[in-house]
């Protein structure tokens, strides 16, 4: 029994005391750059999103009362300064506005940057006090708002989702 206790004894000096060195292998492959998105309204992927240029391809068939659904990406101009109910977007030579199906969420103040969205593309033509309450709601001087005489032919977007690069 003494025997047994003392060979236990050995054996676990043995290999407790083993200064065991490992080399690692950097066998990593160039790792593919996942970007990190806040989510706003309905979960929506980066997946299969159109660039500005091919979203205005689209915009371009489109008559005023057609829809298409569609994702796109973009970058944010402007964004709502009194809740964050509406953007715009450039969208190469045009910008596209922005807003949320039922307004059902809104964009933080300040937000700036890349987005995904994903919702119904159309174009209308907005009347000039519409216009003048957009511009009002983005700060725009009194000056500014007054010169607003004419309506303008809009390429709009209802997004139910979006994803804001953060």
């Amino acid at each position: 029994m003494k025997k047994i206790i003392l060979l236990s004894a050995i054996c676990f000096a043995l290999f407790s005391c083993k200064n065991e060195t490992k080399t690692e292998v950097d066998t990593s492959e160039e790792a593919t750059k996942e970007i990190a998105y806040a989510s706003f309204g309905k979960e929506i992927t980066d997946n299969d999103a159109l660039s500005p240029e091919r979203m205005m391809e689209h915009y371009k068939g489109l008559k005023v009362g057609d829809t298409i659904n569609s994702k796109m990406k973009g970058e944010i101009i402007e964004v709502c300064s009194k809740k964050g109910c509406w953007m715009t977007i450039d969208a190469g030579s045009e910008e596209v506005m922005v807003k949320f199906k039922d307004y059902g969420f809104f964009m933080p103040l300040n937000a700036e940057g890349e987005v995904v969205i994903h919702g119904k593309a159309f174009v209308s033509e907005t009347s000039v006090d519409e216009l003048r309450h957009y511009a009002e709601d983005a700060g725009k001087s009194e000056e500014e708002v007054n010169k607003i005489t004419e309506p303008k032919f809009e390429y709009r977007f209802e997004a139910d989702g979006v994803l804001l690069q953060q």
